[in-house]
């Protein structure tokens, strides 16, 4: 496997797997707050920045919901647009990675609150399905600051799913 193909980011993507690591985000976001350490929100950061980079594949979390979880426990399969859940990888990259950034400066309390954003946004994906940073893509996208053409699966529901489209 190539390093372009390592670091290509799935489209689309199964929102199972992203709805189970998203709850395994909120697991580790929440140990982090109550531990309240640098080396966890660094953690956090260097999943989300993973996930960023090649959305599953270079990601534990990724790796174990896509291979392990989703196959065996949720056994579903329901294919979205992957450019608005990599968007919503970076957000969480920059969330998680300001936490990690004021954590290192001794600022915990504002650490904690800002992964406190992270912790509901995780919340709402996972149980919910309902994506922040996907929401914010398409309102993004509407108002012409991302173009279409980055996500014409956003507006064309037969290349959601190839079975659509037969």
């Amino acid at each position: 496997m190539s390093v372009r193909e390592v670091l290509t980011f799935p489209n689309p993507v199964n929102d199972y797997a992203a709805r189970t690591t998203a709850g395994l985000v909120v697991v580790l976001a929440v140990i982090a707050v109550a531990v309240d350490n640098p080396t966890l929100y660094g953690i956090l950061a260097l999943g989300f920045a993973l996930r960023v980079a090649s959305g599953p594949t270079l990601s534990p979390f990724g790796q174990l919901s896509v291979k392990f979880i989703v196959p065996k426990v949720v056994r579903k399969e329901k294919l979205v647009p992957g450019p608005p859940k990599r968007f919503a990888q970076t957000i969480g990259l920059v969330v998680s990675g300001t936490a990690f950034v004021l954590s290192l400066f001794g600022f915990g309390l504002a650490a904690q609150i800002t992964t406190g954003v992270l912790i509901l946004a995780a919340t709402l994906e996972s149980v919910f399905g309902f994506c922040l940073g996907c929401t914010i893509f398409g309102f993004l996208q509407r108002a012409g600051i991302i173009p279409e053409s980055v996500c014409e699966a956003c507006n064309n529901i037969s290349l959601r799913n190839p079975a659509a489209a037969a």
